[in-house]
């Protein structure tokens, strides 16, 4: 099994900790992993702001970048729901059809791919675990509110195996942030207020870190953190699962 590693432009530029992680995880997991030092932005925030027919070069890029690999991994749930539903190719659609269909989100991979059933890590913690919209609706890492059916959690299970770590109860785990890429610039208010409410859920129950699979969320939440000048700090849940002694 040889896995392409799709590291987002905003993890690269702002996160590269949690790209990092990502990679020595998977390997620390057996896993033959390779970085396609070509790769670029996949188009998610020109189509997310109404520009998807000018995004075709993203899409092209993305698929000479990893054709090539039995699956595509990354840190990030949005990116990847924007490659599955969106990545098209007027030239080949049948090479993009499959790409489409092996893009895993790193908790998923883990999971549902590896089914990985032990860690060996360590984050002595109290950590709360932030749901971004595009993994739980989009993606399906864990049970919607919404819905009544039995629940369930990707990323809790992961984290369980985590020693030392201790998930707080969220009074409401599966809220919305506020972010929603250009939503926060469009509806700045609103945007900010929903975050703060995620802050104080957090904040109220106790945790000491916010992790998610979304950087992009956790970004938004770390900015109102500081100003607020808050001890949380936020922490894509890679480098919690690639935390030792």
């Amino acid at each position: 099994m040889t896995v392409g590693l799709f590291i987002p432009c905003y993890v690269n530029q702002f996160y590269p900790g949690a790209a990092k992680a990502t990679l020595l995880l998977l390997k620390k997991l057996g896993v033959d992993v390779v970085y396609p030092p070509k790769q670029t932005c996949c188009g998610q925030p020109m189509a997310n702001s109404g520009f998807e027919h000018l995004s075709q070069g993203c899409n092209d890029l993305f698929i000479e970048n990893f054709s090539e690999f039995d699956y595509i991994v990354a840190p990030s749930a949005s990116c990847v729901l924007h490659v599955k539903d969106h990545l098209h190719s007027h030239a080949n659609e049948a090479q993009a059809s499959g790409i489409r269909s092996k893009v895993f989100e790193l908790v998923e991979f883990l999971t549902d791919i590896l089914k990985v059933e032990k860690l060996d890590a360590f984050f002595p913690h109290k950590v709360g675990i932030h749901h971004s919209c595009h993994g739980l609706r989009g993606l399906h890492l864990a049970q919607m509110s919404e819905l009544n059916a039995p629940p369930f959690s990707k990323p809790q299970r992961l984290l369980d195996m985590v020693q030392g770590l201790e998930q707080v109860t969220l009074d409401r785990p599966d809220e919305c942030c506020g972010f929603g890429g250009t939503f926060c610039v469009a509806e700045e208010a609103v945007s900010v207020k929903m975050g703060k409410d995620r802050v104080t859920d957090h904040t109220k129950n106790g945790a000491e870190y916010i992790t998610s699979s979304d950087l992009s969320c956790l970004m938004h939440l770390e900015g109102i953190l500081h100003r607020n000048k808050s001890s949380i700090k936020v922490l894509h849940i890679a480098e919690i699962l690639n935390a030792t002694l």
